[in-house]
């Protein structure tokens, strides 16, 4: 049976991608080191301590308590890369046009119901699939967001008197610091999220962030055509 070329990621989307991954691993890693420093966040009834939001085994097991100042050096050194990254992203995304496969459609919330349907085995039809699904437009445009978020509340609790203005637009320091704590949880459930797509849709897929395309056979991508109509 004939097989299909089809171009899928440029070369400037594949390197933003592949550096972002360990940078953000990097980022998450080093802040944890500096939030074992002050590990306030637990759950509380009548004032009293039920569950603490990491368990003191888990620090243990990683190896994590007492580096606080090695925490702060990788943090604030690969917070740079992150945002300069993240940066060009944005720019080439906005430049290039490749931002009309990213941002959101119409029906993309309505859609990514039926994607997340079909990829918990609920739903039999696959949704219509471009470049990019409807849940992968709302993910992906979420995390540029949640990235700019994360460098607003990064600055805000890291110079709070330099960068004033941030941290009262941020809500003050603690709320700074329960949003940056939030939003490292949710690059934690995209990571888990995005990781379990990849193996699901398999090697076709996770070649085109390699080598830019994927290898379609014309029958799929017939069927493909007919699932959009």
């Amino acid at each position: 049976m004939p097989k299909k070329i089809i171009y899928k990621h440029p070369l400037a989307i594949r390197w933003m991608h592949w550096i972002n991954f360990p940078v953000l691993t990097i980022m998450i890693w080093s802040g944890m080191l500096i939030y074992w420093a002050n590990d306030v966040y637990e759950l509380k009834i009548f004032g009293h301590s039920i569950i603490k939001f990491f368990p003191e085994g888990f620090y243990k097991f990683f190896h994590i308590p007492h580096r606080l100042a090695e925490g702060m050096a990788f943090h604030f050194a690969f917070m740079w890369i992150f945002f300069i990254n993240g940066l060009f992203y944005v720019l080439y995304t906005g430049l290039s046009g490749e931002w009309k496969y990213l941002l959101p459609q119409k029906n993309s919330f309505k859609e990514s119901w039926y994607v997340m349907l079909y990829d918990f085995g609920l739903r039999k039809q696959a949704p219509p699939q471009e470049k990019y699904n409807a849940a992968q437009r709302v993910a992906y445009s979420m995390i540029i967001v949640m990235g700019l978020g994360s460098i607003l509340t990064g600055l805000a609790i890291y110079k709070p008197f330099r960068f004033n203005w941030i941290t009262v637009l941020c809500g003050g320091y603690e709320f700074a610091r329960i949003l940056h704590f939030v939003l490292t949880i949710g690059y934690v459930l995209f990571f888990l999220i995005h990781i379990f797509q990849v193996i699901k849709t398999g090697w076709n897929n996770f070649r085109a962030m390699i080598a830019g395309f994927e290898i379609i056979k014309e029958k799929d991508s017939a069927s493909e055509k007919l699932n959009e109509k």
